[in-house]
């Protein structure tokens, strides 16, 4: 009985948690795994996963729901004209390659790293919705292939470690080069479906055989948790597209913002208290 009921703690809170990332990720561009992320780390710690694999299933099974989020959330904005496929068309394959990389080296990162990769990156992302002014380099984009390659391949190889989809890293980026807020949201957002596809593949091999994975598990991919969380994240999603559009968003960063605070925190107290 204590098993079941464990197991319906856990459906249950990835139910509320899944309903609240598909908002986000169409409203941020964020892809739902920033929420996603510590939810589910939180969670299979409360049943009792082992130690050494909660933080990478928790990245690799938010990896999984990306796939079919970031497709419902890239539709959405597509059909309002905010996707830039030339930009897609130029960061593609370095945000791919630094996916798949991230992928394949977690099976060589121990937990705390994982969980000091996300909670140093997410908090500077907090403080970087909570700031008012928007942090800007320069009034472009720049120039240069290495220079795009470069920072496409950074934004897909921490965006991986992390398991979380293309918008944390990606519009906060695009904004720093006075890139169109609206557009970049939409653009991040099919930045999540290039990330998460080849790094679920990398997470995948890095999991296979690993001792002590929970049943109908893929590599590091946890599937009963993908298949609850999926229908809330994509049915959410093209809602949370259309409130990008509708909304002032400045209340809603800076609510996400404290959430990030906190939970970036209380994950990096768990490497370094």
């Amino acid at each position: 009985m204590e098993d079941i009921s464990s197991y319906l703690f856990l459906a249950l809170g990835l139910g509320g948690a899944s309903v609240l990332a598909g908002l986000l990720a169409g409203f941020l561009g964020v892809g739902g795994g920033i929420v996603l992320v510590p939810v589910l780390f939180w969670l299979f710690t409360f049943i009792d996963f082992p130690d050494t694999l909660s933080m990478h299933m928790a990245v690799a099974t938010s990896l999984g729901t990306i796939v079919f989020t970031a497709i419902s959330s890239t539709r959405a904005h597509h059909e309002r004209g905010a996707v830039d496929l030339d930009l897609l068309k130029a960061w593609g394959v370095p945000i791919a390659v630094g996916a798949l990389t991230g992928g394949l080296m977690a099976r060589f990162i121990d937990p705390a790293g994982l969980k000091a990769i996300f909670g140093f990156v997410a908090l500077a992302v907090a403080v970087n919705l909570a700031t008012p002014k928007t942090f800007v380099i320069s009034d472009r984009l720049p120039e240069g292939r290495a220079k795009n390659a470069s920072i496409a391949g950074a934004i897909g190889l921490v965006s991986s470690l992390m398991g979380i989809g293309g918008g944390t890293l990606g519009v906060p980026t695009l904004a720093a080069f006075s890139y169109p807020i609206h557009r970049a949201v939409g653009t991040a957002a099919a930045f999540g479906l290039i990330i998460a596809v080849p790094a679920v593949i990398g997470f995948v091999i890095s999991g296979l055989g690993v001792a002590d994975r929970p049943p109908l598990s893929l590599g590091y991919v946890s599937l009963p948790a993908v298949l609850i969380i999926i229908p809330f994240t994509t049915f959410m999603a093209p809602i949370g597209a259309r409130l990008a559009h509708d909304l002032d968003a400045i209340w809603v960063k800076r609510g996400f913002a404290v959430f990030l605070a906190i939970t970036s925190v209380r994950m990096l107290s768990s490497v370094f208290g």
